[in-house]
């Protein structure tokens, strides 16, 4: 479910092959270049397409398209090219996941995996909250982390996971690339055998109170470092 017109926009200008379009008016642009490119377009009540979505307050339009699955191998093979890739280990807060993506794809990144029991990339929420982003970066779902882990450093992509403690400050490891960054759930962190698999722990420095950072803040953080290490170069 593809909702409002800036997610139309970027899943069209994404080549997302949509299907229809549901909207109670307006939007004109988006909706004609939906409809240029096979859409079925029906108009329909506010009621109805408020019952048709999960957002409090619908944007007078939403789409629907196939999922977007790239298989793992291929996403693998993005993420081993570099220079940035993200591995999501049980994220299951699609806010988080979607947020993520879109730190990712801003940063450059080429791949984002989802391992063990993360979200769905094709929720809802996880779309919104990458603003588009999902459309644009190659993404798989499912894939077993150790095994993702192994055929990364198989492939000499650089692992590097983000822990609350006892791990290097962020800004003075190498993450030119290709480096993927692994991040766990905030409740549970990464288990010890993906920890065993990693080649470098990194943790972000902090002055306040507080422990640690939401998992979106972080990952976006480091994301940032990577980018801003490869401007450097």
């Amino acid at each position: 479910m593809i909702d409002g017109p800036t997610l139309l926009g970027e899943a069209l200008a994404a080549g997302v092959a949509v299907e229809e379009v549901f909207t109670t008016g307006g939007h004109d642009e988006v909706v004609s270049a939906a409809a240029a490119q096979g859409a079925v377009v029906r108009e329909v009540s506010v009621d109805v397409l408020a019952k048709a979505v999960d957002t409090v307050t619908p944007n007078g339009l939403a789409a629907v398209a196939p999922r977007l699955e790239t298989p793992l191998d291929d996403v693998i093979e993005h993420a081993a090219r570099g220079p940035l890739a993200l591995v999501l280990v049980d994220i299951s807060d699609p806010g988080n996941a979607g947020t993520l993506v879109r730190a990712a794809e801003a940063a450059g990144a080429s791949a984002v995996l989802f391992c063990g029991s993360s979200v769905d990339p094709s929720s809802g929420k996880c779309v919104r909250a990458s603003a588009g982003a999902l459309f644009h970066v190659p993404h798989a779902l499912g894939g077993d982390v150790g095994p993702v882990l192994e055929r990364l450093g198989d492939q000499g992509v650089r692992r590097a996971a983000a822990v609350v403690q006892d791990g290097m400050p962020y800004d003075t490891v190498d993450l030119t690339g290709p480096v993927a960054l692994v991040l766990g759930s905030e409740a549970h962190g990464l288990a010890a055998p993906v920890l065993d698999a990693i080649d470098d722990r990194l943790s972000i420095p902090m002055a306040g109170r507080s422990e640690s950072l939401n998992v979106a803040m972080a990952g976006s953080i480091l994301c940032f470092e990577a980018l801003r290490q490869r401007r450097g170069r």
